[in-house]
């Protein structure tokens, strides 16, 4: 079974031009193992919009949280992205519902990965940090200010 919770406390801004990110904790846990994932928080426009674009690297213990205010169906591309990611993606009682890895893409034409379910967040991570949890579903719990709990 997987737990996450975002603490969304902000502690401070990581930036990327004019883009600015708070910070928050996810952690993940099964029956097994937890995984804690210092993640900067993605709610806005523009901050959905920039993602993990143009970094280089990503410590091993981070990644951002991606959250929405309803439910979201969706297909995404790596597209200037650097590094490889995996994504958990959540619904709207926090389960996680499905995990991708996802390949950079620096140049088109860029794979286009689709979850196939609505969800109200996903979270991208270094690989190995998602790899030790398996890829089964469970169910979460989110925590964050920064949008309805619902």
């Amino acid at each position: 079974m997987f737990v996450v919770f975002v603490a969304a406390t902000i502690l401070s801004a990581a930036v990327l031009g004019s883009v600015t990110f708070p910070h928050g904790r996810a952690e993940i846990r099964t029956a097994h193992t937890t995984v804690t994932v210092r993640v900067e928080l993605a709610s806005t426009p523009a901050q959905l919009q920039q993602g993990l674009k143009g970094r280089r690297s990503l410590p091993r213990d981070a990644g951002m949280a991606f959250l929405f205010s309803a439910d979201t169906r969706g297909r995404f591309w790596m597209k200037d992205t650097l590094i490889p990611l995996s994504v958990a993606f959540w619904d709207r009682r926090g389960r996680i519902v499905r995990i991708l890895d996802m390949a950079p893409c620096r140049r088109d034409p860029c794979a286009v990965y689709d979850p196939k379910v609505a969800f109200w967040g996903r979270t991208r991570s270094e690989p190995r940090r998602l790899q030790a949890l398996g890829r089964t579903t469970g169910r979460a719990r989110l925590d964050s200010p920064l949008r309805d709990s619902g």
